[in-house]
């Protein structure tokens, strides 16, 4: 399986990682999840353009791949770049990502995966360093300077970004769990401030409609499965959230029955 080609991006970002494709045989005949998720055997994912959004429902596998894209990429899959592990609660490597093969145009110096869930655990990382005798440096110097638990989750999480990422492979993992929608807007400059540069390369899992506005970014459907390539105004995410801000009292009509 091939998905369909959006339009190009206005952007010249530089890509990096070209697809991500499965291996059938290697795929164990088990009733399992993640062996199940219905787009897997023809997976052949092209990853073309500077930003791409993994939309659908839960449980529809979007966080699923990206957590094994990050480990194909030598990421934690816990979050954090390639020298940072954030978290115990996550596996060491990702089930999926064993029966699967990375295509790279180019292998980028520089890789981070943002889990919102796992911020916590970074800045305590950071303040672990700070302590550490034998660690050289300052752990502070690309996070703002400062301990990212002295500033809100949300506050951290763009600290981290904008002093962070800057060229390379990032992935993020549902970025509005610790952003308000104004801060979201932020998060879209920050994009398209870093794809502008042409050296970045964005894989974004989001249920934010917001997020989802950014120009030329291709939005990949996994509640088909075939990944279709789809516009904005198709997602339920838009639907949904269009609908109910324009007429609310049709989400909210009394059934008829008894109080």
């Amino acid at each position: 399986m091939t998905s369909k080609r959006a339009t190009p991006t206005p952007f010249a970002g530089k890509m990096f990682l070209q697809s991500v494709y499965a291996i059938p045989e290697r795929i164990p005949d088990e009733d399992r999840f993640p062996f199940t998720l219905p787009f897997l055997r023809g997976l052949d994912l092209e990853l073309d353009q500077p930003v791409t959004f993994f939309v659908g429902e839960n449980g529809s596998g979007k966080s699923t791949l990206l957590e094994a894209i990050a480990d194909l990429c030598g990421l934690h899959v816990g979050g954090g770049g390639s020298a940072d592990l954030l978290s115990v609660q996550h596996e060491m490597s990702s089930e999926l990502a064993r029966v699967l093969r990375p295509r790279f145009r180019h292998r980028p110096r520089d890789g981070f995966f943002f889990r919102a869930e796992t911020l916590v655990n970074f800045a305590t990382l950071l303040e672990e360093r700070k302590r550490d005798p034998d660690f050289l440096g300052d752990p502070y110097m690309h996070y703002g300077g400062q301990s990212l638990h002295r500033r809100s989750h949300g506050e951290a999480f763009l600290d981290v970004f904008q002093h962070r990422i800057h060229d390379g492979l990032f992935l993020i993992d549902e970025p509005e769990a610790a952003l308000s929608p104004q801060r979201q807007l932020t998060l879209l400059y920050l994009l398209r401030d870093r794809v502008e540069r042409g050296r970045a390369q964005f894989i974004i899992a989001t249920h934010s409609p917001i997020l989802l506005t950014f120009p030329g970014a291709v939005i990949v459907d996994f509640d088909d499965p075939a990944l279709r390539h789809i516009a904005l105004q198709e997602t339920k995410h838009y639907q949904i959230t269009r609908g109910i801000l324009e007429r609310p009292e049709r989400y909210w009509k009394s059934d008829g029955g008894d109080d």
